[in-house]
This record gives C-alpha cells, structure tokens and sequence, in this order.
C-alpha cells in the first residue's frame, strides 16, 4: 500500500515540482498521502490515477491543486520555523536558570571534529586511499558540515535568503489564510 501512494504523489509532482522534495525521509507516506488526499478532494474522485488524469485534463484543476500544494508548503514552513522557535525558547530558559544546554555543544564539537578528522585523513591519506574511500570521506566531511552550517543558522538567525523565503511564506499566509 506504500508505495502506491508514493507513486501516486510523485506522479502528482509534475503538476506541482515542489512535491518531489517532500517524498523523502520518515514523513514520506504522509506527506504523500496528504498530497494524493489534496489532488483527489479537487478532481472529486476517489483514485489517485483518475485525479492525475483529471489534473491533465483541466488547467483550471491544475492551478487550484498547485494552489493547496501551495497552502500546504507554507504551512510546513511554518511548523518547521515554530519548531525552531520552540527550540530557541528553549536555549533561552536553560540559560535563565544558569543552565547551558551541553547536549547542543556536545554535537556542534562533534561535528566540528568530525569534519576536521575527514578533512586531515584526505589531507594526509589522499595518495593511498582508493577513490572509493576518498569519496566516502568526502561526502561524511559534507554531512558534517552541514551539521556545522545548520548550527550556526540556529544561533546566529537565518541567512538573508531564508529570511526572504520566510518573508514569502508570511505572505502566502496572509493572501491564503489557514
């Protein structure tokens, strides 16, 4: 039954590309079971192939699906940057209480280490390392990395990039409200 409805919302994401995103990770089957459910409930019918059938029919279903797939990115966005809040208010009463939060730290110097590790045995090992292993290494060094880059987006705010998209996503939200 999984993957059915998978397909189905991958098949959906030619109408709507910012669904091929969503299909990965643990929330995959209901984030394409919310996708199927949406594309259903505007074509009125009951099976994921007759609603993307319907979806090529009529342009006029088309744009209100990509504007509910629209409506439901946004409030992901929002989930994800309440989350984040929650997380930073979180750091705040820790800190209040004279605590410090050493899970955090502990990860952001394990990170920080990974990452120099990956780097030093690429550095110093390169040469007798087989090509396999030097791009094994290399993509753990870029997993770390962006273990390092999410910290950083955490403690020190977003980037002038993610601020414009959560400006856009504000937007959305006030043109299409919940």
């Amino acid at each position: 039954m999984a993957f059915p409805v998978i397909a189905a919302a991958l098949g959906l994401a030619g109408f709507a590309p910012l669904i091929a995103r969503w299909l990965g990770g643990d929330q995959a089957q209901d984030v394409a079971t919310k996708v199927v459910d949406i594309a259903q409930k505007i074509t009125g019918t009951l099976d994921p192939v007759e609603a993307i059938q319907q979806l090529e029919k009529n342009p006029n279903l088309v744009s209100a699906f990509q504007k509910a797939i629209i409506q439901v990115e946004a409030e992901m966005e929002l989930a994800v940057m309440k989350d984040r809040q929650d997380a930073r208010l979180r750091d705040v009463a820790l800190m209040n209480a004279g605590r410090s939060n050493i899970r955090a730290d502990i990860m952001v110097i394990a990170a920080a280490v990974g990452l120099i590790l990956c780097l030093g045995s690429l550095a110093y090992f390169s040469e007798a390392l087989p090509g396999e292993a030097v791009g094994i290494i290399s993509t753990i060094a870029g997993i770390f990395g962006a273990c390092l880059k999410d910290a950083y987006s955490f403690e020190f705010g977003s980037s002038r990039g993610s601020k414009e998209k959560d400006n856009a996503v504000a937007a959305l939200m006030d043109r299409y409200p919940l």
